[in-house]
């Protein structure tokens, strides 16, 4: 029998459209297709970029995702490109979507396209490993002075909002954030819609720290699934880790509140507890004793708390932050430490108050 394919139909219906001509999702892996399918469903004409010739031929002949994100028709306005400038000039409204250690140089090849008065969307839930800086971060020192003589806006949308649930149109909840909250709620209308409720936020940099942080205590929880410590052992990594991840973004100029959200907490208990979380995967994988290479070389998609990690663990140490979790995941990641040693070596620290 023939699988019937969605057409992102719970989007539909426009919900405060503003004006905006264009959009540029810039990546094509699962979350930049099902946020491209979601705008361009919504009414909003959007194109699709993605480095890979041949995959991006594939979503052309396919109108689908087959590779990342099977089963989804793309909507009638959604169009898919691979030359940069072509989807990225004269568009209103740009998101990234790129992974963390090839986000520097798409966003430099990008810089010349973006058009004056622009909002550009970082969508991507990672910290670069070579400057220790989040997306926002990288951008900003990316584009120097072009950031105001172009008027451009930057921005961060995070929150729990797995790919594929987000494309059946589920209800997801998301919060998009900017220094000017004017900005954030333009922002929050070109997004939102009766399936995908978006909050306005200020905080930018609790939205990124959090984003990218959960998905190392995510690969932690796996990690204690697979070792079979069942529920309460994962209750206790996600509320530590929520200490650890509101430690870090507190020390980076986060606002503390921001972690009790829907990016901090909202974000973190999907990751560590969805099946569909790849890096709670790669940490149930590495409990029931697969090596990382293995699993990495087994896997069609990013799992960015891999590379967060070692990012994480470095300013760890340079902003001499105690990250108890985040250290026994580096020394199982890039040490090769046993996993039921690492959660010894947690469990006997000295005793303190919480």
């Amino acid at each position: 029998m023939m699988k019937v394919k969605v057409n992102f139909k719970n989007y539909s219906v426009q919900m405060n459209n503003p004006i905006v001509n264009k959009i540029a999702v810039i990546g094509a892996g699962s979350w930049g297709t099902a946020i491209a399918g979601v705008l361009s469903a919504k009414g909003l004409k959007t194109v699709l970029w993605g480095h890979n010739d041949k995959h991006i031929e594939d979503l052309k002949k396919d109108r689908e995702n087959k590779k990342y994100l099977p089963g989804f028709e793309f909507p009638q306005l959604l169009s898919i490109e691979t030359d940069l400038k072509e989807a990225a000039t004269g568009a209103d409204v740009v998101c990234m979507v790129v992974p963390s250690h090839g986000y520097r140089k798409v966003f430099e090849t990008l810089i010349p396209y973006l058009k004056t008065g622009a909002s550009v969307v970082s969508a991507v839930k990672g910290i670069e490993n070579s400057s220790l800086m989040t997306m926002t971060q990288v951008m900003r020192q990316c584009l120097g002075s072009a950031l105001t003589a172009k008027n451009l806006t930057l921005s961060v949308l995070s929150g729990p909002s797995f790919a594929k649930e987000v494309a059946l149109g589920l209800p997801t909840l998301v919060t998009i954030g900017c220094d000017n909250l004017e900005d954030a709620q333009f922002l929050q209308n070109v997004f939102g819609s009766e399936r995908f409720r978006v909050y306005a936020a200020q905080d930018m940099m609790g939205l990124e720290v959090s984003a990218a942080l959960k998905n190392i205590i995510a690969i932690a929880a796996g990690i204690s699934d697979g070792l079979g410590f069942g529920l309460n052992s994962r209750a206790a990594l996600i509320t530590r880790g929520l200490a650890e991840i509101t430690r870090m973004g507190v020390a980076m100029g986060a606002d503390p509140v921001t972690f009790s959200g829907l990016s901090g907490i909202g974000d973190l208990v999907l990751t560590c507890t969805g099946d569909l979380s790849r890096n709670r995967s790669v940490g149930l994988k590495l409990g029931v004793g697969m090596k990382l290479s293995q699993i990495l070389d087994e896997m069609e998609m990013v799992a960015e708390g891999v590379k967060t990690t070692q990012s994480v663990h470095d300013l760890m140490l340079q902003m001499e932050v105690e990250m108890p979790i985040l250290d026994q995941v580096y020394q199982i990641l890039y040490k090769g430490k046993e996993c039921s040693k690492a959660v010894t070596d947690l469990l006997t620290r000295e005793l303190r108050v919480e």
